[in-house]
């Protein structure tokens, strides 16, 4: 699709060591840009995302980050590294990063610091978050209510709130974006949320892996299914298809500094 573009994938992972060529492949077909999300994995390690969005910059790009789940295990010189792989101009955006209190595999006090510390890397490298936020609303928005939005703003990746969610980040400066949860029978919020979002401020992701849209739900996900996200999205603003597509696709475009 000629304006169609997954703002959020992974596909650095073991998921798609076995056949990343025809995934690569399946995505060309159906959308035009996939945005990677590049994560430290553990000492010394941040994956291949760089790698890969470097192999195709026009159909690929990618970010640089520190999980909220694996934050309290990163050594002081893999944070500079990932600082410094943040200011990168090739990199798009700083992230994911941000509050999980539903798994807290970090404790909260470490999370809340490494959130902070991305924040203000954000503001300093002048490029948008990424952020991850799971039953961590409140602290959410605090954190960015004090330290300030970098420039270029940000989004709440896989957004999984509701409307009056949605609209205390829009209040703030944000984009919102949604995945394959909001063609989940049982996300009414969602899609709630989703009919109050002005269409200037929507994106559609996979977080590929995970979280793969009707009628995939199940499978693994991957960036050519973000097609059905972007159907239910269309339904939901009662137009067609190719203009959500295109609206979603500006947005991402417009937030990570895309070129046409």
């Amino acid at each position: 699709m000629a304006d169609l573009i997954d703002s959020h994938a992974h596909l650095d992972g073991e998921d798609f060591q076995a056949d990343l060529p025809a995934v690569i492949e399946r995505a060309r077909a159906a959308l035009c840009h996939v945005v990677l999300v590049g994560l430290w994995r553990g000492p010394g390690d941040f994956g291949n995302a760089r790698e890969l969005s470097g192999s195709d910059p026009a159909f690929f790009s990618a970010t640089a980050g520190v999980h909220p789940h694996d934050c309290a295990r990163v050594p002081e010189e893999d944070w500079a590294e990932c600082e410094r792989r943040a200011r990168d101009p090739a990199t798009v955006a700083v992230g994911e990063t941000g509050l999980d209190y539903h798994y807290d595999l970090s404790p909260r006090e470490a999370q809340v610091a490494s959130f902070r510390r991305s924040v203000r890397l954000a503001v300093d490298a002048g490029k948008p978050l990424v952020i991850h936020v799971r039953e961590a609303d409140a602290d959410c928005a605090r954190v960015l209510r004090e330290e300030g939005l970098p420039a270029r703003g940000g989004v709440v990746h896989c957004f999984t709130g509701n409307a009056a969610a949605a609209r205390a980040y829009l209040d703030l400066g944000l984009y919102i974006s949604v995945a394959g949860i909001v063609t989940f029978r049982t996300a009414e919020g969602i899609r709630e949320a989703v009919r109050l979002v002005p269409r200037d401020r929507l994106l559609v992701e996979t977080d590929s892996p995970y979280l793969a849209p009707v009628p995939f739900r199940g499978r693994r996900n991957e960036p050519a299914r973000v097609v059905e996200t972007a159907r239910k999205v269309a339904e939901l603003w009662g137009t067609t298809f190719e203009e959500a597509a295109r609206r979603t696709g500006e947005n991402a475009r417009r937030l990570f500094g895309l070129r046409p």
